[in-house]
């Protein structure tokens, strides 16, 4: 699963993109997905120019970098939201990548609550339309206040067409489905097609993501049910860090080699 490895452009929060690519690179990253979410890391934007776009996509050239995935996180409990995440869409095409990943409140502060998943499963019909016409994948995020755990993602699932995938993120089911995720992975990895890799340090309900392999997480625990199942999708490392974030640039860049060298000796 070593060439499945990533990093999300997400863990470079407060910096450019061009500090991700670089940073990823020198660790030794080859894949990338990049973050388009409005109003908290925007390294691509629906609304760059042509011009833009293909400097983007020449900087990714010259660092040897392939964009897997963007991560385009918008509130489809709105009719913004969803408008925006339509956008987001079109920037899979630009960047000829497979996966458009999404949680379905805020991405901080989710309250929106979901009672009858026909309801969401109704605003994402313009969604699942556009991502057929593309022949993209939405893979949806455990996180937030209404789908935590692969096991209530995969409920969503069922109920919509094989266009939508669960993006599992272990920090986050302990963050937000109050649940250590082994026995929940083992029980959705059916429906799993995209990995968000972050480690946990404290409380259940402590924002406190490390570097890979400086947290709590069992890393071998995962990899081994993902391996059972013959997983193949996008493994994307991210670090959140704390509330606080990190110090500097140099800092990022530390825990981002720490993953990498972290994963390169357990994924052999």
């Amino acid at each position: 699963m070593f060439d499945q490895l990533a990093i999300n452009s997400n863990t470079y929060h407060g910096y450019s993109l061009e500090d991700a690519v670089k940073g990823a690179s020198e660790a030794g990253f080859t894949k990338i997905e990049i973050a388009a979410v409005r109003d908290h890391t925007s390294h691509v934007s629906p609304r760059m120019s042509a011009e833009e776009l293909s400097k983007v996509k020449t900087m990714l050239t010259n660092y040897d970098m392939t964009c897997i995935g963007i991560s385009g996180h918008t509130n489809v409990m709105t009719e913004e939201g969803i408008d925006h995440l339509l956008e987001n869409i079109d920037l899979t095409v630009d960047f000829d990548c497979k996966y458009i990943v999404t949680g379905t409140g805020d991405s901080h502060g989710d309250t929106d609550v979901i009672d009858d998943l026909s309801v969401l499963a109704k605003r994402l019909e313009p969604v699942l339309e556009k991502c057929e016409k593309l022949d993209k994948i939405l893979v949806i995020e455990t996180h937030g206040n209404n789908f935590g755990t692969g096991k209530s993602l995969m409920k969503l699932a069922q109920t919509l067409n094989d266009r939508v995938k669960i993006n599992y993120d272990p920090g986050n089911v302990i963050m937000y489905g109050n649940e250590l995720p082994y026995e929940d992975l083992e029980a959705s990895v059916e429906y799993v097609e995209f990995v968000h890799l972050k480690d946990k340090l404290g409380a259940y309900n402590e924002w406190n993501f490390p570097a890979i392999g400086e947290g709590e997480m069992d890393f071998p625990k995962l990899f081994q049910t993902l391996e059972q199942a013959n997983y193949k999708g996008p493994i994307s490392v991210e670090i959140e860090f704390t509330p606080s974030g990190p110090k500097d640039l140099k800092e990022v860049n530390q825990a981002v080699k720490k993953s990498f060298d972290y994963l390169s000796v357990l994924l052999i």
